[in-house]
């Protein structure tokens, strides 16, 4: 007979690099951990999807001239805090952990002399990277790792459905009572079997990635919906920054359906000497920041959107021939994928556009991962460490999932060598998830329907550029929107799509009321008005 109900010592929703560092930490110290997945395999997060690289360190470098960076980027709307032990710990955990333990296989002359590259918003080159494909190379070995580790339980297929805390769930009155409240797991969607299981945890971390698919045009994989800033509000935990979206300048204009992610073109291409121009071939970069094709992303991005406007073009393009570099040799994932729409990198303008691309906000955290609510933890695009401010610079997210993944278990780890189990009482007091009246079947059309109004407003009204009018439309829309949600879908027999579709709602929603609330233009929230 099956078992609808599990225990473990820590749950990790999300397998991507915060998730699976986490999970490898967690396990390494001995402790019984569960990672789901909402995939068939632990490759289904935008993780793999990283080709720039990973922040590192030069010879040159210095820790203070990353901060400086990093501030620059971000607007100075930064934690200093946060950014400071990103530079300093970063490198180093990097070290321990990619370069020593796993043994990533960043690009190398020989044995421990390594490649470094150089992205927008960066003073030196400092990226370690493989090729065009980094995160998929980070993520064979994580996933290898994962799967193999005795003392964890990979369950494939799962979608979380809401986080179990003390206040929301117990049944008995002594935790009603509590004025802490604390997360003791979740309710898990199994899809295989149509069931939903519920999972109680000791410690429960967050690591379900960005919220990209909340938008028409994104880079992100279709699991990109928000689910871990939705789940965390319901339970209470407090967000920042939802306002600052960050949107790729450069990704690839073709050779993708409607609704599809769009290929990301890296900013490496353009770290490598490429430059960005419109259909007449002429650069227009330094018309519009002094650090021209380099400059962070989000100027690059409007500026991008400005040269769209005036010329009636429907993109721009990126001209490769400065690249010193064999093309092919150095980006082989975007030179094939090029190749698929008819572009010879070596000789043709890349046809690019921006998409929604990074979350710079999230659940708060601190430097341990921990939120304002009791043994729930966040790491990577999903939490807000503080590092990223207003506007993320380049390659700085690999860096802050591992090294937040990596705290995140050691912290739980100490923790767990000082507080009892799960006791008996509350694990009798949480009861099995209530299923609703399954009055309505599910209908593919209107749960389509329903994706496509949130996607336009989003692109339409919260987009690279907003205003005060067309914010209170996203918000009178999603807010209308989300009411029929609930109306209709309570009585909606539960499926994955119904969940994504929930969880995608309230993201936009929340996404929506944050940009609402700031009228002042900074980084990725640019206020047109």
């Amino acid at each position: 007979m099956m078992d609808f109900r599990l225990n473990c010592d820590a749950l990790v929703i999300g397998s991507g690099i915060a998730g699976g560092v986490a999970a490898l930490t967690l396990a390494e110290k001995g402790l019984d951990v569960i990672v789901i997945t909402a995939g068939e395999t632990l490759y289904v997060g935008n993780t793999a999807l990283a080709q720039g690289g990973i922040v590192y360190r030069s010879e040159d470098d210095d820790p203070r001239i990353l901060e400086k960076d990093i501030l620059t980027a971000g607007w100075k709307h930064n934690f200093t805090r946060a950014v400071r032990f990103l530079c300093r710990k970063g490198p180093e955990v990097l070290k321990d952990v990619f370069l020593d333990k796993y043994q990533i296989p960043f690009n190398q002359r020989e044995p421990g002399d390594w490649y470094l590259t150089k992205e927008g918003g960066h003073t030196l080159a400092r990226i370690l990277y493989c090729d065009d494909h980094t995160g998929r190379n980070i993520m064979d070995v994580l996933a290898r790792e994962v799967e193999s580790h005795p003392n964890i339980r990979v369950l494939t297929k799962r979608t979380a459905i809401d986080l179990l805390t003390t206040q929301h769930h117990a049944k008995h009155l002594d935790f009603k009572y509590s004025l802490s409240n604390q997360c003791v797991g979740s309710y898990v969607f199994n899809e295989e079997l149509g069931k939903v299981e519920t999972i109680l945890a000791k410690h429960t971390v967050l690591a379900t990635g960005g919220i990209g698919q909340v938008y028409l045009h994104t880079t992100n994989t279709t699991g990109s919906i928000g689910s871990g800033l939705a789940m965390a509000s319901r339970a209470g935990a407090r967000l920042m920054n939802c306002e600052y979206i960050q949107f790729h300048p450069t990704a690839m204009f073709g050779g993708s359906k409607r609704g599809e992610r769009r290929f990301l073109v890296s900013e490496a291409v353009r770290g490598e000497g490429a430059v960005l121009v419109n259909s007449k071939g002429d650069p227009f970069m330094k018309r519009h920041d002094p650090r021209a094709d380099l400059a962070p992303r989000d100027i690059v991005t409007r500026a991008i959107m400005d040269e769209m406007l005036h010329s009636g073009e429907d993109c721009v393009y990126l001209d490769t021939s400065g690249v010193k570099k064999d093309v092919e040799t150095r980006f082989p994932t975007i030179y094939q994928r090029c190749k698929q729409i008819g572009v010879d990198m070596k000789k043709d303008l890349v046809p690019v556009v921006p998409a929604a691309h990074y979350f710079c906000g999230g659940i708060l955290v601190d430097n341990r991962g921990r939120t304002t609510l009791d043994n729930l933890y966040a790491a990577g695009e999903c939490s807000c460490t503080g590092v990223h401010g207003a506007n993320r610079l380049a390659s700085t997210s690999l860096l802050e999932g591992m090294l937040w993944g990596h705290s995140t278990g050691q912290d739980i780890a100490s923790r767990m060598t000082k507080s009892a189990k799960l006791g008996r009482k509350l694990n009798d007091s949480i009861p099995d998830w209530i299923p609703g009246r399954d009055i309505h079947d599910e209908d593919p059309a209107l749960i389509a329907q329903d994706w496509a109004r949130i996607r336009n407003t989003m692109w339409n009204y919260v987009g690279v550029s907003r205003t005060q009018g067309r914010l209170n439309r996203a918000f009178s829309d999603l807010r209308k929107l989300t009411k029929d949600l609930q109306d209709f879908y309570s009585d909606t027999a539960l499926s994955k799509p119904i969940i994504d579709l929930f969880h995608g709602s309230q993201a936009a929603y929340i996404i929506t009321l944050a940009a609402l609330r700031n009228r002042e233009t900074k980084g990725c929230h640019y206020r047109a008005d």
